[in-house]
């Protein structure tokens, strides 16, 4: 039967191409830390980097925005809530949550995510999802836990712990925002023009919280050590800015456009495995055996994850909520 090889094939293609995003994404948005902490370093603070971040990125997109400004009437509640969650909210949430908590427990709290899209799917829209899928949540989970070795310091933080998981259900709100509107063919909004969007809102947000007036705009005119190597501040700015924000955030978003939430989110779990290997090799932060056997089992966990729920066709939206959809075409469900 051609017809239903080619779909099959089709669908194939359009999914390997979902999984290279979410890895290029997940590789852009890994190597944010690695280019922010020497900038801390040298004397910005962690509200000032993020600022500096999501602001460049905003006046980079601009003219996405003009080009797409009818968004602004169709969408303006979809705008102001991936501007809200999906770029000021993660942001916020977590660097408040690292003055309180060790980073590792907010890294993990943080990267439950995708456990809570699952939940999502599960219980509000009522939909089922396969043993596969929740198991690679699970494993990624628990690889995360040694990645970040949650082990170490823990305190027990009560508002420190809410300011992480409210960092989580940001990160949820980007993941189902990124798929709003995927299966409306031409009527889809635009992801570039939703982006563009949300991170002019995220720059007004954080310009409140930041307070950048206070900066010290000195050090990036100078160098930052990086594993005792001088770099141009500036050059950190601008790969955080164009790389880590700009290219992350639209290979994100088209991942999941082409796959699910819920898939890109236990992918995009790879992101803490990548800062812990980039930190490993840049900044001399050595990987332990626990972070090296967790690295591999969230490795895992996204394998299992991606391989039992089909890249998205046409009228399967998870944000759209339609009722008859399962996330996988085989497999038990739950």
């Amino acid at each position: 039967m051609p017809v239903v090889t080619s779909g099959i094939s089709q669908g194939q293609s359009g999914k390997g191409v979902g999984l290279g995003l979410a890895l290029v994404s997940a590789v852009a948005f890994g190597g944010s830390g690695v280019a922010a902490k020497p900038l801390i370093e040298a004397g910005l603070d962690p509200l000032h980097v993020v600022w500096l971040r999501v602001t460049g990125a905003a006046l980079v997109m601009l003219p996405l925005a003009v080009r797409h400004r009818a968004l602004l009437r169709r969408r303006p509640l979809l705008l102001a809530g991936f501007g809200l969650l999906a770029v000021a909210g993660v942001q916020a949430c977590y660097f408040a949550a690292l003055s309180r908590i060790p980073v590792g427990v907010a890294l993990l709290i943080e990267y439950l995510a995708p456990a809570l899209v699952l939940g999502w799917v599960r219980f509000v829209q009522r939909r089922p999802v396969t043993r596969a899928a929740a198991l690679g949540v699970v494993l990624a989970a628990a690889g995360l836990a040694c990645v970040v070795e949650v082990w170490s310091g823990l305190r027990f933080d009560v508002l420190g712990l809410l300011l992480a998981l409210g960092a989580a259900c940001c990160q949820v709100g980007y993941f189902v925002l990124s798929d709003q509107g995927g299966d409306a063919g031409d009527e889809a909004p635009e992801p570039l023009g939703v982006i563009a969007y949300g991170l002019l809102v995220g720059a007004v947000v954080l310009t409140v919280v930041a307070r950048p007036w206070g900066m010290e705009w000195s050090v990036l005119s100078h160098s930052a050590r990086m594993n005792g190597t001088a770099v141009p501040a500036a050059v950190l700015l601008v790969w955080i800015v164009l790389v880590a924000t700009v290219l992350a955030y639209v290979t994100g978003v088209l991942s999941v456009r082409r796959l699910s939430p819920q898939v890109a989110g236990v992918v995009a779990c790879l992101e803490a495995v990548i800062a812990t290997v980039l930190a490993w090799v840049l900044l001399g932060e050595h990987l332990s055996a626990p972070q090296v056997a967790g690295g591999a089992v969230v490795l895992l966990g996204a394998f299992i994850a991606q391989s039992s729920a089909p890249a998205k066709t046409a009228g399967e939206a998870v944000a759209g909520g339609a009722a008859d959809r399962e996330l996988s075409a085989r497999g038990t469900t739950v």
